[in-house]
């Protein structure tokens, strides 16, 4: 007998599944809808930066503390809040939309994308820890793999197209969407009923952040592959904060054209989730990782040089499949690895190591194009980064094909 019948007859996981689901039509629908809603404001490289940055910034500002919060709140409410919470958020958006004032909507923009990436951080990094309270050990990166499975294929590939039509439509539908989602989310996750979290000693805030932080210092691999998700993330930033500018000035594409480029990350994600964990048994998982970087450059590289939209869209496959492979090892690993009582402070240790850096990544970004910009073309401007980060990547893989073995664990 398989273990999916197993995975699918756990009640716990199918409202888990379809939470994420939903929420992540609407996240795939914002990925295209708020950066669009940024060039219409502006044009300016530093400006879509900026936006990008203030949505990642909590990720460096908040991740140590929701590692605490999460070990001593209910998972289950501190999910449901932070996706009420966006909800409301962006229905103040879509006012926005309607009042888009002549100054400072940028500004306006940034701060609403801010408290959406604060929220975002309390809820994955609850999402994150929770999961194990739902399924048993062994069904944890069959679990893990079809939730990223899912997430890719609805949030990259049906979310993306849809945006591109729904802006057509109106530019306000696509933010409604994204608020519903994330009501129907609260909704679900507050039917779950999760095992019982192991209670995590009550230290005072700055001594259990310690604890966390400690562990994963004194845990080489864990730390070594936060290490390099941070790389990966940061040059990854770097890449999709200018794609709008890139699509829409050098592809000549609108936004139903964009989100259509954008969905074929998705199919990658979808196949990544379906195939990865059959990848990782067949290669092992320290070929696995090596793999997944090597693709990660080879996306940038190919976008760097793409002659049309069609090249983009298969770049974004690469890289979207390298982020599953690469996800299917690292994330079931440690949450084996990790003591359960530390396992909340451990994620967000993790993750503000590997996402702290997103922010800069954004900043650079709009630097970079407006650096190139003042000596070159500014199509020649928009590709550069793709190739300087394409090639610091394929830097990184020969790191992790000599230090990262987690196969020797």
């Amino acid at each position: 007998m398989t273990r999916t019948p197993s995975l699918w007859k756990n009640q716990n996981f199918r409202l888990l599944f379809s939470a994420t689901a939903i929420s992540n039509l609407g996240d795939g629908v914002a990925m295209v809808a708020y950066p669009w809603l940024a060039t219409l404001i502006s044009k300016d490289p530093l400006d879509i930066a900026f936006v990008a940055f203030a949505s990642r910034l909590p990720w460096f500002l908040l991740a140590l503390p929701a590692g605490v919060i999460t070990d001593r709140v209910s998972h289950k409410k501190l999910m449901v809040g932070a996706d009420t919470f966006r909800a409301l958020l962006t229905i103040c958006v879509v006012a926005l939309v309607f009042w888009m004032p002549s100054s400072g909507a940028i500004t306006l923009l940034a701060a609403a994308a801010f408290m959406l990436g604060a929220a975002e951080v309390l809820r994955d990094n609850t999402a994150q820890t929770i999961l194990p309270q739902l399924v048993e050990g062994r069904d944890l990166p069959k679990a893990n793999g079809t939730m990223w499975s899912a997430e890719q294929i609805i949030g990259e590939f049906v979310g993306p197209p849809l945006a591109g039509f729904l802006i057509a439509l109106a530019l306000p539908l696509p933010f409604l969407l994204d608020a519903f989602s994330f009501a129907v989310a609260a909704g679900l996750v507050w039917h779950l009923r999760p095992r019982p979290a192991p209670a995590a000693r009550q230290a005072p805030a700055l001594a259990a952040m310690k604890e966390g932080m400690l562990w994963v210092w004194q845990h080489t691999l864990i730390l070594r592959l936060a290490m390099v998700t941070g790389f990966l993330n940061f040059t990854g930033t770097i890449a999709l904060t200018i794609l709008v500018l890139f699509a829409q000035d050098i592809l000549g594409v609108g936004a139903l054209g964009y989100g259509l480029i954008m969905s074929f990350g998705a199919v990658g994600g979808g196949l990544g989730g379906l195939l990865a964990p059959r990848i990782v048994v067949r290669i092992g998982q320290r070929w696995a990782l090596r793999v997944a970087t090597v693709l990660f450059g080879m996306q940038m590289l190919i976008i760097g040089a793409a002659p049309h939209a069609a090249w983009v869209g298969f770049a974004l496959f690469l890289g979207t499949f390298g982020s599953l492979l690469w996800n299917v090892v690292a994330v079931p690993l440690r949450q084996r690895a990790t003591p359960p009582a530390l396992l909340g402070r451990v994620n967000s240790v993790y993750r503000f190591i590997s996402w702290g850096v997103i922010p800069l990544g954004a900043l650079l970004a709009g630097a970079m194009v407006k650096g190139f910009d003042r000596f070159t073309s500014y199509e020649t401007a928009l590709r550069a980064p793709y190739i300087v980060v394409g090639g610091l990547l394929l830097l990184a893989a020969v790191y992790v094909f000599f230090k990262v073995n987690p196969d020797a664990e």
